[in-house]
């Protein structure tokens, strides 16, 4: 009830800004739904015009692994060209090279996929994603126009355009964030299950540690350890030796390699920044672990028992955090930051610099054409650390307002 009446009030007190807002949230959904159409206009080769694969584009990883996984085959996957040629007889002769990029826990989702037609199991794990993101925001009680703004952003839009796993990611990021002071089991087992894409864990472990959460703790790390043996006894035990010595020294080549890439124009961590404005690996990396150490010791700070701050106010922080944190994310993982804005929007009187959000929250639709064009204009990490500073500063006005 209180949350509806701050939102409502938050709303009536931005009246006369709400008319922008709203017309650059629809702007984003012509421009998503626009691109999503476009991406399945076919080719007289079964592929889409657009991306020169299937209009379920990076999915087919997760398809194409979880069904090699179930003939037997899993070892395929940590085989470069075996898999592209089985991908290929799978899906379409005509794709493009592709590569397992996933740690092997992925496989308990992508195998029970497979053993459905690809685009009926595109759609499951689409739809299904949605509906996690719906769950996870319900309990913020945010009026039914912000609701549907969450669930039709940018970054959800891209996410389904590009069959990822963002906006799964950040359902269960949020989820268990919201959770951890009152269910911190099922927020254990949120972030336990958050260990399928692990660089967005980096900072968890610290804020658990930091609220004396030792249930969730627990909670995540027997959620993380079972997925691990389930893993093991359905696909075997060396599929972990095989994601250490090839997946693992591959992806870091991938994220590692010479700037600026092709899949850079997805890019947003600093560390990306860092490469665009010309530094090298070691400087890239410097910068990088000088933002997430500063990440993980704002979320220290922000989870700690003696910081009072509005509990809604910590999870929206906390998942910009979890963005500048990591060396390796990509638009499509931006749908958490959107949700963050959108909170405190609904929770805070104004938003400081309301302006300045217009930008970062079409950023998923534009960074990539701008990108392409101009790679130094590599300005995600940038929008990230905008983001962070103010929604801290609206934090920080609501606490002055308090205190007078």
């Amino acid at each position: 009830m209180i949350m509806k009446q701050r939102a409502a009030n938050s709303i009536s007190s931005q009246s006369s800004l709400l008319s922008a807002p709203v017309i650059i949230c629809l702007l984003g959904v012509i421009i998503g739904a626009s691109y999503y159409v476009n991406l399945w206009k076919m080719g007289s080769d079964g592929l889409s015009v657009v991306s020169h694969t299937t209009p379920y584009w990076d999915f087919n990883n997760l398809w194409t692994g979880g069904r090699l996984a179930l003939e037997g085959h899993v070892n395929w996957l940590f085989d470069t060209e075996k898999y592209r040629s089985e991908m290929r007889s799978l899906l379409g002769p005509n794709l493009p090279p592709q590569e397992w990029s996933y740690p092997p826990n992925m496989l308990l989702i992508g195998a029970p996929l497979a053993l459905f037609p690809p685009i009926i199991a595109y759609l499951i794990w689409t739809l299904g994603s949605l509906l996690l993101l719906h769950i996870a925001i319900k309990p913020f009680k945010l009026p039914t126009v912000l609701h549907l703004i969450v669930l039709l952003s940018p970054a959800v839009f891209i996410n389904a355009l590009l069959g990822q796993n963002g906006t799964f990611i950040s359902a269960l990021l949020i989820m268990g964030l919201y959770h951890a002071p009152t269910k911190p089991i099922l927020a254990g087992i949120c972030i336990g299950l958050m260990t399928i894409k692990p660089q967005f864990g980096l900072l968890l472990p610290f804020i658990l540690i930091a609220s004396q959460n030792w249930t969730a703790f627990i909670s995540a790390s027997v959620t993380a350890l079972t997925m691990a043996v389930l893993t093991s006894l359905f696909f075997g035990f060396d599929v972990w030796s095989n994601f250490l010595n090839h997946t693992q020294p591959m992806m870091r080549g991938i994220m590692e390699a010479q700037y600026p890439q092709h899949y850079h124009t997805n890019a947003v961590p600093v560390f990306i920044f860092a490469r665009a404005m010309g530094a090298g690996l070691m400087g890239a990396y410097f910068l990088q672990a000088i933002i997430s150490v500063f990440a993980i010791l704002i979320g220290i700070k922000l989870w700690h028992s003696s910081t009072n701050i509005n509990h809604h106010y910590r999870v929206a922080l906390t998942c910009v955090l979890v963005m500048l944190a990591t060396p390796y994310a990509y638009t499509y993982d931006m749908v958490a930051l959107g949700t963050a804005i959108v909170i405190m929007f609904a929770t805070a009187d104004r938003l400081v610099w309301l302006p300045a959000f217009a930008p970062i929250w079409l950023l998923p639709l534009y960074n990539h054409i701008l990108v392409s064009q101009h790679p130094k204009l590599s300005f995600g990490a940038i929008c990230l650390v905008l983001t962070f500073v103010l929604l801290y500063l609206t934090h920080h006005h609501q606490k002055l307002k308090v205190l007078r």
